[in-house]
């Protein structure tokens, strides 16, 4: 799926997905077992959120016995990209430097961070230089 083929989830929507990615292969049952208690989300709606994930193309399911077990069907990476590139654009007008400057002035960002995203700078500048 091409980042720009995946349709948009709700937050809940996105909480199961992550929830699926982080155990790779996961019953119904799985997932609600994950779900911190606070959420209080029943059986049947996690069943509900994972078809529907499964209709947009994020997950797929095969069989154990008897239970449907859901597999992620689209890389972490490929729905952080559309889901980022989306808000960037939307809320920045494609400009990702206001969200970086939010980020380090609501301290979302450590200097730890700051120097990890120097060297991703220079490992990227260095790619295009085909060094």
């Amino acid at each position: 799926m091409v980042q720009n083929d995946l349709t948009p989830l709700s937050p809940a929507e996105t909480e199961i997905l992550r929830l699926v990615w982080e155990l790779s292969k996961a019953t119904v049952q799985n997932v609600v077992d994950r779900l911190p208690p606070e959420r209080q989300i029943g059986y049947a709606t996690v069943q509900t959120m994972l078809r529907r994930l499964e209709k947009k193309g994020y997950v797929r399911h095969g069989r154990e016995g008897k239970a449907h077990v859901f597999m992620p069907a689209v890389r972490r990476e490929e729905v952080i990209g559309s889901a980022v590139g989306s808000f960037v654009d939307r809320l920045f007008g494609g400009d990702a430097l206001p969200l970086m400057h939010y980020l380090a002035r609501h301290g979302r960002i450590s200097e730890g961070d700051i120097e990890k995203l120097k060297q991703i700078v220079n490992d990227h500048s260095d790619e295009e230089k085909g060094e």
